[in-house]
């Protein structure tokens, strides 16, 4: 069987008998390089990172574009790195799904250099703080999730850990802002090369996010004298830190065991799925759709891979802006957020499945072409039907992907402002915010599995997310089968402008979220009920695709 290590990549041609595509470039001769004058580190060693970035520097060594690869750094699973990364040579195996049933296999050689960053590993600290201290680094990506940014609690101030940070200095960070921050630093000091610090994080202004967050932590160190006001200064110039916005999009679930299996079957025995001790979920290979984009503000001041020739676009912040919206305000993000609510209420364990329940079809169908398009501004380089028909016709009813509602519905309370509150804002400045149905349906159904009971009444388990011990105290007196019993007990959350970005009682929706809530607590049956009234009695201009999906009508004339 093969496995990922040094030794069996010198027999090729034996991943090449399995099936495996193989790297086309000396590997030895990468990672000298890239020991030497690094030009990419990347924070977050999780799927994506494995199955995109890694594979677009892949392809420009494969193409002789580049000569150097990729550091990853984690700052928060050790055994990530150890196991996955280390364990395995930091080689990784990437398994393309496609709708028509087919897979591919990458053997991905990438990734040169992987280290767990915390001040318990002084010598992996040491390595990463050398690595930005050298001019040749070019750029930083970032992939973290939302929550990784964060810098406050659920009662809106700084958190207990970045107040711990602040206080400490730069020499003892632990939230990863705090860490860029003090690694921002090292490199001011080494001589102030430029850098680009690039947010590749699904949510909207990513770069100003992280702009943001690592500001706020270094103006902190100065008001302590750990930091001068040249440090604020290099990190406030563009043309020495730049900060560019991104939208990132490749749907990448947990690693799959019938995947796994099939990889066995074929030859390849490094298939072990591994939940470490701080509850991530990986394997040594990646399975991930076919179809991604990666659409990056073209801002980097020290130079950057020539990641176009791999797929890449490049443009100005606006276009970033636009694509970043299309995506995750309207055409896949939102709808991804419905479903997992509705999935884990109803009892689905696979997002495919849901594509072919009607109800949940009509729900995510009402989010896109009803209420999403109208208010999408086309970006121009990617059509936003277009991409939506790809998203509800070819991408969620794909069996080969699996996802689950479960994993999606994970830091929702992180994803819902983003997601839904972004599209409220634009029909409450147009005044037309009373149209909304399926938006705050969504929302609704959100409230309701707080309760962490299913549509049957049963106990389930709530997925991972930092507020849900917060906001299940708002919830906890809300009581299936009696209506009366939601009262006003969602008004903290849904006037919480952290979460949502506004709050939700400035506008009719509070009120009808509150109403929804109260039709989905009806008893037993009733967030079935309830999705059904709205999406049968809704009319949507919608017609059945040759997948059993529906689509609005309407072309993309209809989008601003």
């Amino acid at each position: 069987m093969l496995t990922l290590t040094t030794e069996t990549m010198q027999n090729l041609a034996a991943f090449e008998a399995a099936g495996i595509d193989v790297p086309r470039f000396d590997r030895a001769a990468v990672t000298r390089a890239t020991t030497a004058n690094p030009a990419w580190i990347h924070f977050g060693g999780g799927n994506l990172f494995r199955c995109l970035h890694a594979s677009l520097q892949q392809r420009l060594l494969n193409e002789g574009e580049s000569d150097t690869g990729i550091v990853v750094v984690d700052t928060y699973d050790d055994e990530l790195i150890e196991t996955i990364y280390q364990g395995r040579d930091n080689l990784s195996l990437t398994v393309v799904m496609k709708a028509n049933g087919a897979i591919e296999k990458e053997l991905i050689a990438s990734i040169t250099e992987s280290q767990y960053l915390a001040e318990s590993n002084p010598a992996g600290t040491a390595r990463v703080r050398a690595i930005f201290a050298n001019p040749s680094l070019q750029l930083a990506t970032v992939t973290i999730t939302e929550k990784g940014y964060n810098l406050k609690g659920p009662d809106g101030e700084l958190s207990g850990l970045v107040l711990g940070d602040i206080e400490a200095g730069p020499d003892h960070a632990r939230h990863t802002m705090a860490h860029l921050a003090s690694l921002l630093l090292e490199r001011y000091r080494a001589g102030a090369a430029p850098i680009a610090m690039v947010s590749t994080d699904n949510f909207s202004h990513n770069g100003e996010k992280l702009r943001d967050a690592i500001v706020v932590v270094a103006r902190a160190w100065k008001g302590r004298g750990f930091v001068d006001d040249g440090f604020l200064g290099y990190l406030t110039d563009p043309a020495k830190v730049a900060f560019p916005w991104s939208m990132i999009d490749r749907i990448t679930p947990s690693p799959s065991a019938s995947v796994a299996g099939e990889l066995r079957a074929a030859g390849f025995g490094d298939t072990e799925i591994l939940v470490t001790q701080k509850h991530t979920t990986t394997a040594p290979f990646v399975n991930t759709e076919e179809v991604n984009y990666l659409v990056i503000e073209d801002t980097f001041p020290n130079g950057r891979p020539p990641l176009e020739k791999a797929g890449v676009y490049f443009t100005d912040r606006d276009t970033v802006n636009k694509v970043e919206r299309m995506k995750v305000c309207t055409c896949l993000n939102p709808l991804h957020t419905a479903m997992a609510i509705y999935g884990c209420l109803l009892g689905f364990t696979s997002i495919a499945d849901e594509t072919a329940d009607a109800d949940i079809s009509a729900l995510i169908n009402g989010i896109g072409y009803a209420e999403g398009l109208p208010v999408v501004t086309n970006p121009g380089i990617i059509d936003p039907k277009s991409f939506l028909d790809q998203v509800v016709g070819e991408r969620l009813p794909n069996k080969r992907i699996p996802d689950t509602p479960q994993r999606i519905a994970s830091d929702t309370s992180q994803k819902v402002g983003i997601r839904f509150g972004e599209t409220i804002k634009l029909y409450r400045n147009s005044d037309t915010v009373d149209e909304l149905t399926f938006i705050p349906l969504a929302i609704a159904g959100w409230c309701r599995y707080l309760l962490g009971l299913d549509d049957n009444g049963e106990p389930f388990e709530l997925s991972p997310d930092p507020m849900n011990e917060h906001l299940r105290r708002y919830v906890s007196d809300i009581r299936l089968g009696d209506p009366a019993s939601v009262g006003r007990r969602l008004h903290p959350i849904l006037s919480n402008r952290d979460i949502f970005g506004l709050n939700l009682y400035d506008t009719a929706l509070g009120a009808r979220i509150e109403g929804y809530v109260e039709e989905l607590v009806a008893g037993p049956g009733a967030v079935r009920n309830t999705l059904h009234k709205y999406a049968s009695t809704t009319s949507t201009n919608t017609s059945t695709t040759s997948n059993g999906t529906t689509s609005k009508t309407e072309e993309t004339a209809s989008c601003k």
